[in-house]
């Protein structure tokens, strides 16, 4: 039986203040997450003046949440409980993180992967939703860097499970459990917040946001107790000189404030871990601008993070192609492959 890597692809985030800096240079330098004016040049000069000017306020916003960044905790955390099922039913498996922008970088998860004898490759997005600036950006980095080092490993990808059951499952029980602790007869609007996509990426035919909203119907109707209740979709994180899609959860709560809504369920549709967004930017910050503008009850659904059910469906996604023949680092580059199809 060949042994498998499971490289899990994520983002990342800075494990330190001190890393910050380097941690935006290493995100505003990217084209594949977002083009910046001038072309190369331009990308490479105003993303370091962007991740300059930023540096003393994203220190602070991490220092809210204990100075570092929790994703590589709970990506471990995942991809722990994900090998530890697919051993159990017989699969000869290891795993490794890929952070797109810090460490451990992909290099460092090929390093892994060979030191423990790998034969073959299965690269698992975590980001349910595809977008070339996420998953094709984290997947095109894998290939370079296979690439690079002359690697004749055989790659397979996962490049999206938006609607595969075990998620929306997975998703479904938190927002079930917030919805059935609210006091009786409490009727609050259902604010989905996703992360945000520069606009020429949905331009160009990316399908994120036809990802997000399939997800979310398919969430909504297994919880049947936000039937009939207000229910907006809005996008978070917007940085950056270039335009994005809306509305945005900030405008957004804002409206709500203003049209008198006192009662705001959130739920972080595009994120399977607790980190900067959530704890930060959702609970902290977009909290705080509720109460502000007289919302008085503001709660989000809990992250996925090392939940059991979530850890089963990530078991399921990639069972299926441990038992599929490896295919070549030649797979079709930017092509969603979904875990559900």
């Amino acid at each position: 039986m060949p042994k498998t890597g499971i490289v899990l692809l994520n983002l990342g985030g800075p494990d330190s203040l001190q890393a910050v800096r380097p941690f935006l240079t290493r995100l505003f330098s990217d084209r594949e997450i977002i083009k910046l004016p001038g072309g190369p040049i331009g990308q490479f000069f105003i993303g370091r003046i962007i991740a300059y000017s930023r540096t003393k306020e994203v220190q602070e916003n991490y220092a809210h949440i204990g100075g570092s960044s929790p994703i590589v905790r709970w990506s471990t955390l995942q991809g722990r409980g994900l090998a530890e099922r697919l051993r159990a039913r017989g699969h000869d498996v290891e795993f490794a993180l890929a952070m797109r922008y810090w460490h451990p970088t992909t290099d460092e998860a090929l390093d892994q992967l060979e030191r423990a004898g790998c034969d073959r490759l299965l690269a698992l997005t975590m980001y349910p939703h595809y977008s070339v600036a996420t998953t094709g950006s984290s997947v095109a980095e894998l290939r370079r860097v296979l690439k690079r080092r002359g690697s004749r490993l055989p790659l397979e990808t996962i490049e999206a499970w938006y609607d595969h059951p075990g998620y929306l499952d997975a998703m479904a029980a938190p927002l079930r459990q917030l919805m059935t602790s609210l006091p009786s007869g409490m009727k609050p609007t259902i604010l989905i917040s996703a992360h945000g996509l520069p606009q020429h990426f949905i331009d160009d035919g990316d399908p994120y946001c036809d990802h997000i909203k399939a997800t979310m119907a398919g969430l909504l109707a297994r919880v049947p107790e936000t039937a009939g209740l207000p229910l907006i979709l809005a996008y978070q994180s917007r940085v950056g000189p270039v335009p994005w899609i809306g509305p945005s959860t900030e405008e957004t709560i804002i409206r709500l404030g203003a049209e008198g809504v006192k009662e705001v369920v959130v739920v972080s549709i595009s994120f399977v871990s607790d980190h900067i967004e959530t704890l930060y930017e959702i609970d902290q910050q977009y909290g705080d601008l509720a109460r502000q503008r007289g919302i008085t009850t503001f709660v989000r659904a809990a992250a996925l993070n090392d939940d059991p059910r979530f850890l089963e469906a990530l078991a399921a996604i990639v069972e299926p192609r441990l038992a599929a023949p490896a295919i070549s680092a030649a797979v079709m580059p930017g092509v969603p492959v979904s875990a559900s199809r």
